[in-house]
């Protein structure tokens, strides 16, 4: 006759061999060097300030200078409406809290960390912001005329 064999018990596995450092070091650099290559890849091409952006203005941060002028500098740079980077925009709030269309003068920044030999800022265009109704309009590449600037 043949032996009762007992059925394997679920849920129980046989202990593993401990972790050798070797193992230890690999599994970390697995997770850690692409995590690191992915991040470095969001900065450098600006999906992580767009996202940023997204995430952070709302309806209300129209009125807030300083919300705005951020909004401004990710905008601009994601249109391509000048080749500096968003470090290097400077922008200069024409008007007082109260008015609702003011007038902003966006400068180029130049030395200090940003191309260019000589420190200085140069006017690059202006741009219009209607708080209310929420719409940006710039006279980039046409001085005067002013076109929107949709985000």
């Amino acid at each position: 006759m043949t032996e009762p064999t007992t059925p394997p018990r679920l849920g129980r596995r046989r202990p593993r061999p401990p972790r050798s450092l070797k193992q230890h070091i690999i599994r970390r650099l697995v997770v850690l060097v692409p995590t690191f290559l992915l991040m470095f890849l969001f900065v450098r091409t600006g999906v992580l300030d767009n996202l940023y952006d997204q995430f952070t203005f709302s309806k209300l941060s129209w009125f807030d200078n300083t919300a705005l002028v951020e909004h401004l500098r990710t905008i601009i740079t994601r249109k391509g409406l000048t080749p500096l980077p968003r470090r290097c925009l400077v922008m200069v709030v024409n008007g007082d809290g109260s008015v609702n269309t003011p007038t902003i003068d966006v400068l180029g920044r130049h030395g200090n960390g940003c191309p260019g030999d000589t420190p200085s800022a140069e006017l690059l265009f202006h741009v219009r912001v209607d708080r209310a109704g929420q719409s940006i309009m710039t006279d980039a590449g046409s001085p005067d005329m002013y076109h929107p600037l949709t985000p």
